[in-house]
């Protein structure tokens, strides 16, 4: 049975996660507007990767014997001024989603729950992943700020992410 400390720190993640999957859709929204389909991809295939964050938790509670809890989920920011500004704000936006999983691990530490702690051990090198593609993203437009034919490969090559890339 899972304690009630990480159930409800379990289902504030969910709502983390659900949320994480609402600003990646806004970006996408926000890349379609500017014509910029690969990057619009990129952030969808993004939310669609948050929301199964959010499903392994959901599922992880009831094997667990714990209840899922949803909670109304903020809104998002909608507009930023450049793709420069969104990327930065998504890699912002992983950083502070791993703090809150290290948050939880150190919880599950603290419960002594053996089970808990394996189990976001794969988030912990799931964020590592995530914060190290923002990153790149991030430095590349910064690379090529003064390249516009550069900014077009770039989109076409995020337009070819694939699910789990």
């Amino acid at each position: 049975m899972i304690s009630k400390k990480i159930e409800d720190a379990f289902n504030k993640q969910i709502n983390e996660e659900l949320f994480s999957a609402y600003l990646y859709l806004s970006m996408s929204a926000q890349f379609e507007a500017l014509n910029q389909g690969g990057f619009a991809h990129w952030m969808r295939v993004q939310a669609e990767e948050e929301t199964g964050h959010a499903l392994k938790f959901y599922k992880y509670l009831y094997e667990r014997g714990g209840q899922v809890k949803l909670t109304a989920i903020a809104g998002p920011e909608t507009e930023w001024k450049d793709a420069l500004e969104m990327i930065e704000a998504a890699y912002k936006h992983e950083r502070k989603i791993t703090a809150l999983i290290g948050g939880l691990a150190d919880l599950a530490e603290k419960e002594k729950d053996r089970a808990a702690a394996l189990f976001l051990q794969w988030f912990i090198n799931e964020q590592v992943e995530e914060e190290k593609h923002a990153d790149e993203i991030v430095q590349t437009l910064k690379q090529i700020a003064k390249a516009p034919g550069a900014m077009y490969m770039l989109d076409k090559h995020l337009g070819s992410r694939k699910a789990g890339d």
